[in-house]
């Protein structure tokens, strides 16, 4: 039976086609997407968004159609996810951990491990920095058993991109569910600043000003390391800062443009974790909605209290469950604090079957 799912529903970005193509592929259903990016300035498809479920075509070696730039319509049929080597070359500055996010959901239900090779942007707008996937996002995943790793060879900046990511991701058993109440412990927070094509004050000057912020708030704070590179396609900088605790793993940013002081990037970057840390939620507005997925395909039952409960969420889990008999429970209004809770269904990897091996 062939899913349709309306690509205008609530917030009517980008998200809704990355989950659809993801749970298409994982649960081997064939999915039809439309009115794609409805709400967004330019709908249709976008390279980044492309890219991302071609990514998914090849890990399923899937039939589609509609894979153009600007296409308002997909049709998705997939085989059951294989894995394997893939590469992907966006070709502009378009987000490559929005690609990731698509084949992350994937990876742990292939026959094979997914090594994969990304190009585009690492640290661009609308979309996590590779820093946040690499310290917040990918160490909640190993919480629930997820198996990866992402290296992060070279940053790539709007408008040339130029960025090199590789990923290796292995198939597991199944997902541990999630247990995350509300964090009291004292956090430490680390982050890194970064610039590319510009004089290495930037960094520095991004960072000084994050650290005043977080002092004067009373934070205790970690290294904020520096980063300098000579040589991006584009010039571009961008602060990242993350959190760690018992159980809270969260995570904010912001990047540098054009006519904005450095101090200003670094000040927004502080005044967004000292938001995020005054709800004492162990997941931040960004890791909810990627968690989503992760959370309905887990074996055993999830609550999670996030900081804000965003459009972004709704969403996802209006997709969700198009897919799924499942429902997710929340408590909590729109834009505010919230605890959600759902029912995984314990979905199993090939690595579960006893003719698995990793050798195979």
């Amino acid at each position: 039976m062939v899913v349709e799912i309306d690509g205008s529903t609530l917030e009517g970005g980008g998200q809704i086609l990355r989950s659809a193509i993801a749970f298409a592929a994982v649960l081997d259903k064939p999915v039809i997407v439309k009115n794609i990016r409805a709400k967004r300035k330019n709908p249709g498809l976008r390279p980044q968004h492309l890219h991302g479920m071609l990514a998914v075509k090849q890990l399923t070696d899937a039939k589609v159609k509609g894979t153009h730039v600007g296409s308002s319509q997909i049709e998705f049929f997939p085989q059951s996810p294989r894995g394997g080597k893939i590469t992907v070359d966006i070709g502009t500055a378009g987000s490559i951990t929005l690609v990731l996010q698509a084949i992350m959901v994937v990876a742990p239900f292939c026959e094979q491990a997914i090594v994969a090779t990304l190009k585009g942007g690492t640290n661009v707008a609308w979309s996590p920095p590779i820093d946040y996937l690499q310290h917040v996002f990918l160490p909640r995943l190993h919480q629930m058993g997820f198996l990866g790793q992402l290296h992060l060879k070279n940053r790539g900046y709007y408008p040339k991109g130029g960025g090199h990511v590789t990923a290796s991701l292995t198939p597991i058993t199944s997902l541990t569910p999630l247990i995350l109440i509300k964090d009291e412990e004292t956090p430490r927070i680390s982050g890194i600043s970064h610039c590319g094509s510009l004089p290495s004050h930037v960094a520095e000057r991004q960072a000084n000003a994050a650290k005043q912020e977080l002092v004067q708030a009373e934070h205790q704070l970690d290294a904020i390391k520096i980063e300098h590179i000579k040589n991006t396609l584009s010039p571009g900088s961008g602060i990242s800062l993350w959190v760690t605790s018992k159980n809270r793993l969260i995570g904010a940013d912001a990047l540098g443009r054009r006519g904005l002081r450095a101090e200003k990037v670094g000040e927004q970057a502080a005044l967004r974790i000292i938001q995020e840390l005054n709800t004492n939620a162990p997941v931040d507005q960004n890791q909810a909605d990627m968690l989503i997925p992760y959370l309905a395909l887990a074996k055993g039952s999830s609550s999670i209290f996030i900081s804000n409960l965003s459009l972004h969420t709704m969403t996802n889990i209006h997709v969700v469950e198009q897919f799924l008999d499942i429902q997710f429970t929340i408590q909590g209004k729109l834009d505010n604090p919230a605890q959600i809770s759902v029912n995984g269904i314990g979905l199993e990897g090939a690595s579960a079957s006893p003719e698995f091996s990793q050798t195979d």
